[in-house]
């Protein structure tokens, strides 16, 4: 399975970005999908995460009514809508992939397959 994650950068404090992490080598249907990130010096952390079906979404309280963890099955992607976004959601953002996931281990960063990683800066 290959993540490639795509749709970083730099944007102003308030603004918004949507990262897309595009899906390859397996049924993208399978997979519980999740967001992570990571700031520099800090550990990784869980940012979101939705089940196969779309039918439960789960997000961090950091972000929850702010950052919006979406997929379309048919085009084997998983998207991140970011609004509001402030200075301390600077970091790079990975996605990440795992058949064998049950809710109460998705914000645990043992998922099989990862994508690189990328970098959202916001200023302030």
């Amino acid at each position: 399975v290959q993540l490639q994650a795509s749709g970083g950068g730099l944007v102003q404090a308030g603004g918004s970005l949507r990262l897309s992490c595009a899906v390859s080598g397996r049924t993208f249907s399978l997979y519980t999908m999740a967001w992570f990130r990571q700031a520099t010096g800090k550990e990784r952390e869980f940012v979101a995460a939705i089940s196969r079906s779309s039918s439960g979404t789960f997000h961090a309280d950091s972000v929850k009514g702010r950052f919006a963890i979406s997929r379309d099955n048919t085009k084997s992607t998983v998207y991140l809508q970011m609004n509001s976004l402030q200075s301390e959601d600077t970091a790079v953002y990975y996605c990440a992939a795992d058949r064998t996931k049950i809710v109460s281990s998705y914000t645990h960063p043992d998922y099989a397959y990862w994508g690189r990683g990328t970098l959202v800066t916001v200023s302030s």
